[in-house]
């Protein structure tokens, strides 16, 4: 019998999990953070002294309480991909179990990166599975790791295969066709899977109400390519932002930076990380491109020698407003540089929809105003699949069953819509499910 428990990331968006028991063996799914609750606890307390109990207490991180029964029966911890919340609990949670974190080189360079970083340790084996590679994990439960394409490197869907039928989890991903950075999405592997017989499909749900197909990061790469290259900017500074983990819109930035004949500079601790992280796995080979200022002290004197920034293509992290990333000090005059009126400030990225990054990043834009620089929002592209791709993902493994992930509410209700469309019943074949909710399949 198959039996899914839907840990974290059904009530929210974040904290993903999702732990699958196959007769007596437990492969656990995700184990990501809730940024906004974790980040507000960071930034009150020095991080290597923050306690699994507190983030447990405080939402920071998925309840594996629902799951305290199966906690001895857990044979494997999979992470789909590098994005904290779907990675950023393991330095807490994955010691608890006595099982491998099965996971991308790029995701264990990442993982690595952090515990390095954070001053943490963690008693689980990292066994490292390419995109389109196969792993037996026991004589009941093998997994195939399909290549997608997301907005962070070597992200993969993963076919659970076990004696009663395959699970297919799908979180995150997008269908892009013409990606800056990696392979395609494995197609022909989905098709193969759904002819096989999948008996439940778990999929992202954030963008199901999203009447559309999600564009190509090459459309990212084309707006990218307007605002740099054709907006007037000679004797301007030019400071853009963007998700740190997004290293194909860093491969475009970095490319348009040599095109206008300006050096790259990469301020900020997580781009370092993740850059650091990408080279280590031989995804990018950035550092002979770019000059990357990872601590505040380098920063601080990069900013100070900077006598002309209209030679210069700035990166900085900060696109959410965060009160302590390079941005927003920028903003606050804290580094020897000022934004001058008329100088360019791009946002390679979109708002976060939640309270604290609307907040934080309108205090931010109004900074910027105030010093009469010109903002540029939105330049930007989803790395989620739309309410099209969900079809199509849906018509190509036709699962038996169908649970919306990734989301709460009016999301993980569009989903459902969605599969009522494709011939789905709710509540017999597609089912909303709420953190620390079990359902069985035989």
């Amino acid at each position: 019998m198959i039996e899914i428990c839907t840990v974290g990331g059904y009530d929210e968006i974040g904290r993903n999990c999702t732990a699958i028991k196959v007769d007596d063996e437990v492969v656990v799914m995700d184990m990501g953070l809730l940024l906004d609750k974790y980040i507000v606890e960071v930034d009150d307390a020095d991080v290597k002294n923050i306690s699994a109990k507190r983030l447990l207490n405080i939402g920071a991180v998925p309840d594996i309480r629902h799951i305290e029964d199966w906690r001895k029966k857990v044979v494997a911890i999979i992470p789909t991909h590098a994005h904290l919340d779907h990675i950023g609990a393991l330095p807490y949670l994955s010691s608890k179990y006595n099982a491998p974190i099965i996971c991308t080189p790029f995701a264990s360079a990442v993982l690595r990166t952090i515990l390095r970083d954070d001053k943490k340790k963690i008693k689980n084996d990292i066994v490292e599975l390419h995109p389109n590679s196969s792993y037996k994990i026991s004589d009941k439960i093998s997994i195939d790791f399909i290549n997608m394409t997301h907005s962070t490197p070597q992200t993969v869907m993963v076919a659970i295969h076990t004696p009663y039928g395959t699970v297919v989890y799908a979180n995150d991903f997008k269908f892009d066709s013409y990606p800056v950075l990696g392979k395609k999405p494995n197609f022909e592997k989905i098709k193969q899977v759904g002819k096989d017989g999948v008996v439940c499909l778990i999929v992202d749900s954030i963008y199901a109400k999203a009447e559309r197909k999600t564009p190509s990061e090459q459309v990212a790469r084309d707006m990218l390519q307007d605002v740099l290259m054709g907006t007037e900017s000679e004797g301007k500074a030019i400071v853009i932002t963007t998700f740190a983990s997004h290293l194909a819109r860093l491969k475009s930035i970095i490319s348009f930076g040599k095109k206008m004949d300006r050096k790259v500079l990469l301020f900020g601790r997580s781009l370092a990380k993740y850059v650091s992280a990408g080279e280590e796995a031989n995804v990018i080979d950035f550092s002979k491109d770019v000059k990357i200022y990872r601590f505040a002290h380098k920063m601080r004197k990069a900013f100070k020698n900077l006598k002309h920034p209209e030679k210069y293509l700035i990166v900085v992290t900060g696109h959410q407003g965060e009160k302590k990333a390079v941005l927003s000090r920028l903003a606050r005059d804290q580094f020897d540089f000022k934004l001058r009126s008329g100088d360019h400030v791009i946002f390679s990225s979109q708002i976060i929809p939640s309270p604290v990054h609307v907040a934080d990043r309108k205090i931010l834009e109004d900074a910027l105003k105030n010093r009469h620089v010109r903002v540029f929002k939105d330049i930007h592209v989803s790395g989620h699949a739309s309410r099209e791709d969900l079809r199509d993902l849906v018509n190509m493994l036709k699962p038996n069953h169908i649970i919306p992930a990734h989301c709460a509410d009016e999301k993980a209700v569009a989903m459902c819509n969605l599969a009522v469309e494709e011939g789905y019943v709710q509540g017999e074949s597609v089912h909303l499910m709420k953190n620390g909710q079990r359902i069985s399949f035989e």
